[in-house]
């Protein structure tokens, strides 16, 4: 497709020449999920994304301000807080919250600071159990369900009103596995926040997997920044050009479902569309292999039919599922939601992942990158221990995390390569913004659109 005739296209209409996304999946033969190939596109701009949004600091305290008091956010899993008196503290920028299991086995969700001065009652990103929460400041004590237990010395408290010294609770609700959190007393409710996702996820239960692998790494730039790296495929060409003769990227598939809701959908097992020599279905399967494959691809058949049929023995048999309801695409493809401000859910079985992206305490040009994997539950309903995060530095590569595929391992170093120098460039670039596509960029104009909504409220 040449530039003029995009040209006589409504802004947003112009798509990559050659198989969609869609006409790929369909084509695997498979009744697949009718959420996967829907389709839904609203152009919403082109104007230049202002480079202070990613570099303020007047920016990022109104963040503070108005967005993470004000929204919805995963703060861990269900399994994380799974006997009574086990905890979690939540951290994002100067916010700090404890979510606990109670007694009853409530989950509930507090400010992480003392009522009397101020100390925090559990350290900033701990775990563990405990009978109550008291300061170890002073010893003010609080039961699990909030309650006043204890004043040393009480006598020179006659001021303190027991119901009013209550620990002030964070909205808390439960979806998928996760548990999540609000700041904002009145906030409306979890399920409308998530919108079209829930229906979606039906379809791909979240609350039936568990952690197998947690990396936590630092990234050299704003939390926005870092997360708009993994909101298209619009990099592959030239971020990762060895996956070019099995990824679809330029045909990707794009969709705006709410305010809070976007996807990308690009298929695995099909040559980008910048591949401009023929490849067989043979060539496809070595590639996805990493080498020559002892596996032939029969006549008739597909590389990508035979690479799915493949993880699904082979992952079925590893983590102990029935795999045999997931179509080629829910096998093998990276499909990615992302859930307005900063959660990814892929609901895929070989690419698992779920992502979150914080701000790195109040350091604007800092951010933290929380990586999970979720694998099938077994068959024996056995949930195993969510693992404590492993954590990395910037120079460090997630290859060297025990038990991250040092391949996959490679692909991320190569994602986050590029985010010290864009930041850098942000701040040292005469032009004063960002030029976004209008289809292959479009989740992350979504994005800034949302976040403005909160900023300008």
């Amino acid at each position: 497709m040449n530039v003029e005739n995009t040209k006589n296209m409504k802004p947003g209409d112009a798509r990559c020449p050659g198989p969609s996304t869609k006409d790929i999946i369909v084509s695997d033969g498979w009744d697949v999920p009718k959420e996967l190939i829907a389709e839904s596109y609203e152009f919403l701009g082109d104007e230049d994304i202002d480079y202070s949004i990613y570099t303020s600091q007047d920016v990022f305290d109104l963040e503070m301000k108005k967005l993470w008091p004000k929204v919805w956010q995963w703060a861990c899993r269900e399994e994380h807080i799974a006997e009574p008196g086990d905890y979690y503290v939540y951290d994002v920028g100067p916010h700090s919250i404890i979510v606990v299991r109670t007694q009853t086995n409530e989950i509930k969700a507090y400010y992480n600071a003392c009522l009397h001065r101020g100390t925090q009652l559990k350290p900033c990103a701990s775990t563990g159990s405990s009978q109550n929460l008291r300061c170890p400041f002073h010893g003010f004590t609080w039961s699990l369900d909030g309650e006043l237990k204890e004043i040393p010395c009480r006598w020179d408290f006659p001021h303190i009103d027991d119901e009013d010294f209550r620990l002030p609770e964070v909205k808390v609700a439960m979806w998928g596995g996760f548990v999540f959190i609000n700041m904002d007393e009145n906030a409306k409710p979890l399920m409308e926040h998530l919108g079209p996702l829930a229906d979606h996820f039906k379809n791909w239960p979240l609350e039936d997997r568990y952690v197998e692998l947690h990396i936590q790494k630092t990234l050299p730039c704003n939390w926005k920044a870092a997360q708009e790296a993994f909101l298209e495929a619009y990099h592959v060409l030239e971020t990762h050009p060895q996956g070019l003769p099995t990824a679809g990227d330029a045909n990707a598939q794009y969709d705006v479902f709410s305010e809070n809701v976007t996807r990308f959908v690009h298929t695995i097992g099909f040559p980008s569309p910048h591949i401009e020599k023929p490849m067989t279905q043979q060539d496809i399967l070595d590639n996805l292999r990493g080498g020559a494959s002892d596996e032939k691809v029969p006549e008739g058949s597909t590389a990508r039919s035979v690479q799915a049929a493949f993880l699904r023995d082979s992952l079925g048999k590893q983590y102990d599922a029935d795999l045999s309801k997931y179509s080629d695409s829910e096998m093998l493809d990276s499909i990615e939601y992302h859930l307005f401000p900063n959660m990814f859910l892929f609901p895929g079985i070989s690419l698992p992942m779920i992502y979150r992206f914080r701000p790195n305490e109040m350091d604007v040009n800092s951010s933290i990158f929380d990586l999970l994997f979720l694998r099938p539950v077994p068959r024996s309903g056995d949930r195993p221990l969510p693992p404590d995060p492993v954590k990395i530095g910037i120079a460090e590569s997630y290859a060297s995390v025990p038990g991250m595929d040092p391949g996959l391992g490679g692909v991320y170093d190569q994602d986050t390569s590029n985010l010290e120098s864009q930041q850098r460039g942000f701040r040292s670039s005469k032009k004063t913004g960002q030029t976004l596509g209008n289809y292959q960029e479009i989740r992350m104009r979504r994005v800034h659109k949302t976040l403005a909504q909160y900023l300008n409220a």
